[in-house]
């Protein structure tokens, strides 16, 4: 288990053989950012009828180039009459089209006078409407499964008259930190001690991709300690996170109590920051495989591992396609740098100009440096054994989508 694994590696053994978990119907009201379990059918068409793209009148196109009396006044939400041919009717937008109309011209164009309008020729056929139909067809798919419920998808859903949908279950997860020198923010630090950023970062990046994080625990700095943590973890768990006590030290036990209770499949890494990161599957008492992975303790590392890592893990576990890889953009570099034989994630911040997209790399990109995360647009990835100048192109991960 010595060689480095990439980061390929590491995400198909990851990946490999996971299962999604099983779905429950939610309101819609409380859907907000679920994961669709099954395709949701259209009920409607939407448009529900022909009608007016814009304020106007209706009429048929052949009587346009002549004095038409004004026969009738739509307005939305208004059932209107048939027109008859030599006549227009006044409509405004969203309004049903008369039947027998099959053309609407903007009001800006036609000369109204009293009750008679003026309206130029040429006027195309289905000029200005809407037909019914145009947007989403009565039995197609609204939206597939797998699909994440953003405020779009919520007003589609409200357009067909749906008040509830099948979603994935909130993976259960479990977040369990280790070391004896971390302290929980609002306890008094004494000498060697140092604040819990990583519990809270974690659970709401967690949180972010979809899972309930139900089980919060710090792990003594011991094996046996920590064995009996991970176990008691995973008997309620769909994944367990931890972080710290991953690497090589004396008082990092993490590794080797997946090893006692479980199967290792994962550790050390050829990526930085994050190599120290082991995964693996834990097997419960009535024989269940439940995922781990345990993050570095160092929050970059932590926060850097989470992104490519965790999250593809929780689009594997809720079979949503949009969280299985970050949006990937281009950007030239402003900085240079060099890497040795592990691929190099840098945090960046990204300038949009006319000119191009601009990539400014955080000036300290120390694994301890957690404000090179608050800071960030993207990760910039930069290859193994690399040489990059100012003004090449380099890929970059966006972090800002969720």
């Amino acid at each position: 288990m010595s060689e480095l694994k990439s980061v390929e590696e590491a995400l198909t053994a990851l990946l490999t053989g996971t299962a999604a978990v099983g779905s429950e119907t939610v309101p819609c009201a409380e859907a907000t950012y679920r994961i669709l379990a099954s395709d949701v059918i259209a009920r409607l068409d939407v448009p529900p009828f022909d009608n007016s793209a814009m304020d106007g009148y209706a009429l048929y196109h052949a009587d346009a180039g002549t004095h038409l009396p004004v026969a009738q006044r739509v307005a939305a939400g208004i059932h209107p009459a048939p027109l008859s041919r030599g006549t227009c009717a006044r409509v405004f937008t969203g309004a049903p089209l008369p039947p027998g109309a099959d053309c609407v011209v903007m009001q800006e164009k036609v000369e109204r006078t009293g009750d008679t309008a003026f309206i130029p020729a040429p006027v195309a056929v289905n000029n200005n409407i809407r037909p019914r139909g145009s947007d989403v067809q009565a039995n197609s798919v609204l939206l597939p499964r797998g699909h994440r419920l953003d405020a779009a998808a919520l007003g589609h859903l409200a357009s067909q008259g749906i008040t509830e949908v099948e979603v994935r279950q909130r993976p259960r997860v479990a977040l369990l930190t280790s070391g004896d020198e971390i302290v929980e923010p609002g306890q008094p630090l004494l000498p060697g001690q140092i604040y819990n950023s990583n519990r809270p970062m974690l659970k709401t990046l967690l949180e972010t991709f979809g899972a309930e994080v139900y089980f919060i625990a710090a792990m003594p700095d011991d094996l046996d300690g920590t064995r009996a943590m991970l176990a008691l973890a995973a008997e309620q768990a769909d994944l367990v996170v931890t972080t710290g006590g991953v690497s090589v030290g004396e008082e990092d036990h993490v590794k080797n109590a997946i090893a006692a209770i479980g199967h290792l499949d994962i550790w050390r890494l050829a990526l930085k920051p994050g190599k120290p990161l082991t995964a693996g599957r834990l097997v419960t008492a009535e024989g269940r495989q439940v995922r781990i992975i345990g993050l570095p303790g160092n929050p970059v590392s932590s926060f850097v591992a989470a992104w490519l890592f965790v999250r593809p893990l929780m689009g594997a576990l809720l079979e949503c396609p949009a969280l299985a890889s970050l949006p990937r953009l281009m950007a030239r570099a402003d900085f240079a740098t060099r890497t040795g034989p592990r691929r190099h994630y840098m945090r960046v911040t990204l300038d949009f100009s006319e000119a191009g997209m601009t990539a400014h790399a955080y000036p300290d990109q120390g694994s301890g440096v957690l404000s090179s995360c608050v800071a960030a647009d993207a990760l910039a990835v930069i290859p193994a054994d690399a040489q990059i100048a100012p003004g090449d192109l380099v890929e970059c991960l966006w972090l800002k989508g969720g």
